[in-house]
């Protein structure tokens, strides 16, 4: 296993170590035509394993359909009626990738919650000891970093590592990596926060809130497989310019 760094506000056990829970899976998609059937096939494939080895009870996928333009809306509602267990969330505006988190995270089921895209960042067949940490260690969030970020290109890498030391210079924050698209939150976390954000700033701001409220995040290193196809548009000037200027609103929220 890949080494885990762990650090907690409180010592408050924040999970059951028993039956098994349901996991619900949620996969922001705006133009994801290429992906969207593969992301929800794979999932379905580690899900119905995780079922027979006892790791999950149940579980469910939520495409949240961030008012594509492609053909992403029209595959989605076609898995969702081969499928009872694939649900779907249509935008009828753009709300980037804040508001489709917060619409994931509020259409979830599940007793433990799963975020990632529909590119498959990281291998799903990492879930069920995504899934053992959590339940072990006690924990209330794993948060996945990767562990080789150069198939991302130079400048993505330079902008994340630019990104995580500002984060943990205004915030405190000891996380790795953390807007990668991989976190796995327990219920009592949802119930927990109220998440603001609208732009990419959300995956920090999840991080953030939960280590001030006293929940225990655990990080886990995977292997990381950048996107072959279609558009990523985290390194745009605006969206760093909105990941910034929510960065500063959170801090003087705070400090308030």
């Amino acid at each position: 296993m890949g080494s885990s760094v762990t650090y907690s506000a409180m010592n408050t056990p924040s999970a059951t170590i028993g039956s098994p829970p349901m996991l619900s899976i949620f996969y922001p998609m705006w133009n994801e035509e290429e992906y969207i059937e593969r992301a929800i096939a794979y999932g379905r494939r580690s899900c119905e394993r995780m079922i027979v080895s006892g790791d999950i009870a149940d579980y469910e996928l939520i495409i949240v359909n961030d008012a594509s333009t492609d053909a992403t809306a029209e595959i989605a509602d076609r898995l969702a009626a081969e499928d009872s267990r694939v649900r779907v969330i249509h935008h009828p505006v753009n709300r980037k990738l804040g508001g489709s988190m917060r619409s994931g995270f509020a259409a979830a089921n599940g007793d433990i919650v799963l975020y990632t895209d529909a590119d498959l960042p990281f291998d799903l067949n990492e879930l069920p000891r995504i899934v053992r940490l959590l339940r072990e260690y006690e924990a209330d969030i794993v948060s996945a970093y990767r562990f080789d970020r150069t198939g991302e290109g130079v400048l993505r890498a330079v902008y994340t590592t630019v990104y995580n030391t500002l984060i943990k210079a205004a915030f405190g924050v000891r996380v790795r990596d953390i807007n990668f698209a991989c976190k796995l939150v327990s219920r009592r976390v949802l119930d927990a926060i109220d998440l603001k954000s609208e732009g990419s700033f959300i995956d920090a701001e999840l991080i953030i809130r939960a280590q001030r409220d006293g929940f225990e995040v655990m990080q886990m290193g995977v292997d990381y497989f950048p996107r072959t196809r279609g558009e990523s548009t985290l390194s745009s000037p605006a969206v760093i310019r909105k990941m910034l200027s929510e960065m500063w609103s959170l801090r003087r929220d705070l400090r308030r």
